[in-house]
Parts: C-alpha cells; structure tokens; sequence
C-alpha cells in the first residue's frame, strides 16, 4: 500500500504560509501593520503584542500610525518599538505614536534580499526535513513489511515530486518578494 502523502503536503503547505508571514514582517520601505507583529511589551505583568492593544492604521504610503486603546500604555507601546528589530524611532505626540518609514538606502535593500533568501533557504530545509520524515515513514513501513519494494519507490518517488514542487514555490515567493523589495 502506497504511502498517503497529505499528512506531509499540509506540513509543506503550512512551511510556506510561515514563510509569507515572515515575509510580512520585513520593512520594505512602505508602511505595513505586519512589521509590528513580533512587538509586545509588558502589561500588568504579562507580555502583551502591540498589535491587540492598539489601532494601528497607515496614514499614508510611509507612515503608520499607533493609537492604543489604553492610552496608558503609550510609553510602554513607544519603549517596545525602540527595544524591537523595527528600525524605526518612533514619535510620540501624547495621544498617538507615528512611525514613518524611510525610502531604504541601496545598501538596505540588498541587506533585506539577503534576508528574504535566508528566511528561503530556512524555509526549504523544513521542506526538506519533512520529506526525510515521509522517507523514513516508508522505509519503516517497508521493514515492517506493510509495504513492497515497487510501493515503496513510488512512495518516495512522489514525496519527492511533492518536494519539488514545494521548493519551487518557495522559489518564486522568495523571487517575488526581492522584487517587492529592490523596486521600492
């Protein structure tokens, strides 16, 4: 009985919607929400995403703005911004916080490419590793005579083919998104 591969395809499908999301969190130069998504700061003691505690909308093509719901945790939410990987000093007018992104230098851009291709690289290696759990599943069902020789290379032939096609998404995102980035 050949091996059913949709166990592994949903893991590979799930690998590639992690890579969009890290994805989302590079700062391109436009405005984007999703660049605060790893934010949190503490709120009666526990470690809150900015992203629950604050309207955050774009203003314009370069500017973000934050306006918590609390507005006492305004410095909290501006000390979080300046602690994270953001890059951005935020400015704080007493009621709202903005962010504005500025146009990325060439060197920046190519800092960012790199980037996108090792969140591609990494995202691969998952891909990978998940077609070395469908192969060692075959050959246990193959040692456990649950599966003959001939079902066994038809397994692993199409993990492989599923691999493929999966790295290749990978690919075109990774691809795409240095578009996005060096176009800005």
């Amino acid at each position: 009985m050949k091996l059913d591969t949709r166990e592994y395809e949903e893991k590979m499908k799930k690998t590639l919607v992690a890579l969009g999301a890290n994805f989302d969190t590079i700062r391109a130069g436009q405005a984007n929400p999703a660049v605060l998504n790893r934010v949190s700061f503490e709120y009666y003691g526990a470690p809150t995403p900015v992203s629950t505690m604050a309207d955050i909308r774009v203003s314009d093509s370069r500017t973000l703005v934050i306006k918590p719901y609390d507005m006492s945790t305004l410095k909290a939410i501006e000390k979080a911004i300046l602690a994270s990987d953001v890059g951005i000093t935020p400015n704080n007018d007493g009621s709202v916080i903005r962010l504005s992104f500025p146009q990325p230098t060439e060197e920046r851009r190519r800092d960012l490419c790199r980037q996108v291709t090792k969140m591609g690289e990494d995202a691969k290696v998952a891909v990978r590793n998940i077609r070395r759990e469908a192969n060692d599943a075959c050959k246990k069902k193959a040692k456990d005579g649950e599966m003959t020789e001939d079902e066994e290379t038809a397994s692993e032939k199409s993990v492989q083919d599923l691999t493929d096609r999966y790295i290749k998404n990978i690919d075109e995102a990774v691809a795409q998104k240095e578009r996005e980035v060096m176009a800005i």
